[in-house]
């Protein structure tokens, strides 16, 4: 088992790496999903752990529909975060009619120069979960997708999670499994979808707030329980 957790800043990512983190989402406005973070914290925070970080490449919140600008913007981006000694980048984009944008993909993923790429909850979007999956299976590059199996929270979509497990076996594309994560539930949520990862973000903060600091005695007692499932 993995666990993946959000960091917004220095503090989070020292704390989440000392208590248990087997990887880190490193993001900024958290409150919005997640937008990419400044190119000077990615290179603090990948010269400062010794765990993998994954960068988010987002460059705005009004929808995962991004212009020709947005897609320079992000180019641009995943070039500085190439360099920063970041291990992967967490990227995703649409059509307007909901489907993967892979105009989008076929222009960003050669950029990434040998990070690995998670496609994030934009996968949320889709009519046909495994449709879209079957279609980023043709992008080498792309190495998992973090999704809550439909628009809801992840605990409310088992059996769909568990379909897309299934599909994943024997293929290149893992599943993360994240968004309504619960420490208290997640051993029984393991076992019903068998899920391998695992991505906590407010669950793991002082009073459960997104805008407060991570608990390190929370995510020790979690990252503890995934451990031994695995």
């Amino acid at each position: 088992m993995r666990l993946e957790i959000i960091a917004t800043c220095m503090d989070d990512a020292l704390t989440a790496e000392a208590n248990g983190a087997d990887r880190l989402e490193l993001i900024t406005a958290i409150t919005e999903g997640g937008l990419t973070p400044g190119i000077g914290l990615v290179e603090q925070v990948a010269k400062s752990v010794s765990i993998p970080v994954f960068v988010m490449v987002r460059p705005h919140s009004r929808s995962f529909n991004y212009s020709k600008d947005d897609i320079l913007t992000m180019a641009a981006e995943i070039r500085q975060i190439a360099a920063s000694g970041a291990s992967g980048v967490v990227l995703g984009a649409l059509t307007p009619e909901k489907k993967i944008d892979e105009h989008a993909l076929e222009i960003l993923l050669p950029l990434t120069d040998g990070l690995q790429v998670t496609f994030h909850r934009a996968f949320d979007e889709l009519e046909g979960q495994i449709a879209g999956y079957r279609t980023l299976c043709n992008y080498p590059q792309i190495t998992r997708i973090l999704t809550s199996a439909g628009p809801g929270p992840a605990p409310e979509a088992i059996p769909a999670m568990r379909r897309l497990v299934e599909e994943s076996r024997g293929s290149s594309i893992s599943i993360l499994a994240g968004s309504g994560l619960k420490p208290e539930g997640i051993t029984s949520f393991i076992q019903q979808t068998g899920v391998t990862e695992v991505h906590f973000g407010s669950a793991v903060r002082h009073g459960e707030d997104a805008l407060s600091p991570i608990d390190p005695v929370a995510l020790r007692a979690l990252a503890k329980n995934i451990h031994s499932n695995g």
